[in-house]
């Protein structure tokens, strides 16, 4: 249980609104403009409390400079229950808009699987190739479900 200090230097049980205002609020500054990505671990628990428990299936893009300063976030598409169109040409305006250098594709499952589907490995080959001509690496392509699964973590990531 969290407890928080009041006015009067009393602790009380936080409530679960006040506990999910003060997480958004940190989600929020892990993606500001800026904010240094320093490993996968940290990609994987902010876009993973981003995506997991919507009701239909995001696809998201984490946009990032050279150094892998975040230049923006963005929930690119939005399907149905266990599909979401993605349209490539959108990514690349988007990369090229926010002269983006590396890019981490997401997407969620909100049936709570996180295995990457044969379509999520052909997706990510697709964009890693449209991308490459454009000079934007892929660092990874995180499967949002009840867990968070990297391409990276399981070798699936195409050459950039």
């Amino acid at each position: 249980m969290l407890f928080v200090k009041d006015q009067d230097g009393e602790y009380h049980p936080a409530t679960k609104k006040l506990v999910l205002t003060e997480a958004n609020k940190l989600m929020g500054y892990q993606f500001r403009r800026g904010a240094l990505i320093l490993s996968s671990e940290c990609a994987k628990a902010v876009i993973g409390c981003k995506l997991r428990g919507k009701q239909c299936e995001v696809f998201a893009c984490l946009f990032l400079d050279s150094k892998h300063r975040v230049l923006a976030f963005k929930e690119m598409f939005t399907g149905t229950i266990n599909a979401t169109t993605v349209h490539p040409r959108e990514i690349v305006k988007e990369a090229l808009q926010l002269n983006a250098e590396a890019i981490i594709l997401a997407h969620n499952h909100p049936s709570g699987g996180s295995e990457p589907s044969s379509q999520d490995i052909s997706l990510t080959s697709t964009l890693a190739s449209i991308l490459k001509v454009i000079d934007v690496r892929i660092l990874d392509h995180l499967v949002v479900g009840d867990e968070v699964t990297a391409f990276s973590d399981l070798g699936l990531l195409p050459e950039n």
